[in-house]
């Protein structure tokens, strides 16, 4: 199961009010697990950059004067996405923005049926919250302390790890093969990267031989027999 761990920046909260996007980052992963196929741009606004903004990302308007447009990205990000599953926290602001700037190009908006919003995985099973993204590496002992300032790839690397751990933790990328779980060369017959599958399990030289504890029985039965006709454990005996 192929999904993106996704994250974007922009200019500030409102796409409908003029704000843009200004960086995307985007982590494969496999059965939950990181591939190493990472998408990463820096985007030219277009517009000013709000000091708001600036003080979350740090992305100045100078720095992403000479970056490519939404337009020039626009191709090679629907591409990588493909028909994967966006991982996303609190999914309605970084979709909002996507589709809105794919809206401008006449291209199809990515439905919300290929969203998997961790916002509303983390209130499930957190009710009482905090749900953060910060707040939840803190639950999880994930360490985010290269995030000092908000960045769409570094977040979404994060995401990835808290996604793990909102799917059951590590244990559900536990596979019975060599240590690259992406050579598919490398794995049983009839096993999958990411799934339990056939293998043959290794016989013992000798068998384990049964012990014999019918003395030990008799013992017992005797003991319970001491303690008389009113003993409870006396309808257990046989």
């Amino acid at each position: 199961m192929r999904e993106i761990s996704f994250d974007t920046e922009t200019t500030g909260l409102n796409p409908r009010g003029g704000d843009r996007l200004v960086e995307i980052g985007g982590v494969e992963l496999f059965n939950h697990v990181p591939t190493g196929k990472v998408f990463h741009v820096y985007i030219n606004p277009e517009r000013d950059m709000p000091e708001e903004a600036f003080k979350v990302h740090g992305l100045s308007a100078e720095f992403l004067s000479d970056k490519p447009k939404f337009a020039e990205v626009a191709k090679a990000f629907v591409e990588f996405v493909g028909d994967a599953t966006l991982v996303i926290h609190n999914a309605a602001f970084d979709m909002g923005f996507i589709n809105m700037e794919l809206g401008r190009l006449n291209m199809p908006p990515i439905p919300n049926t290929q969203v998997i919003d961790t916002l509303d995985l983390a209130r499930r099973r957190f009710p009482t919250g905090p749900n953060s993204l910060d707040a939840l590496c803190s639950r999880f002992g994930i360490d985010n302390s290269r995030r000092v300032k908000h960045g769409a790839l570094l977040d979404a690397e994060i995401l990835a790890e808290v996604y793990l751990e909102l799917k059951g933790g590590k244990q559900r990328a536990l596979i019975l093969s060599p240590d690259d779980e992406d050579d598919a060369s490398a794995l049983p017959p009839g096993h999958e990267p990411g799934k339990l599958g056939p293998f043959n399990a290794r016989q013992r030289p000798e068998p384990l031989v049964r012990p014999d504890i019918r003395a030990e029985y008799a013992a017992h039965r005797a003991f319970i027999e001491k303690m008389g006709e009113s003993a409870i454990w006396k309808k257990y005996l046989d």
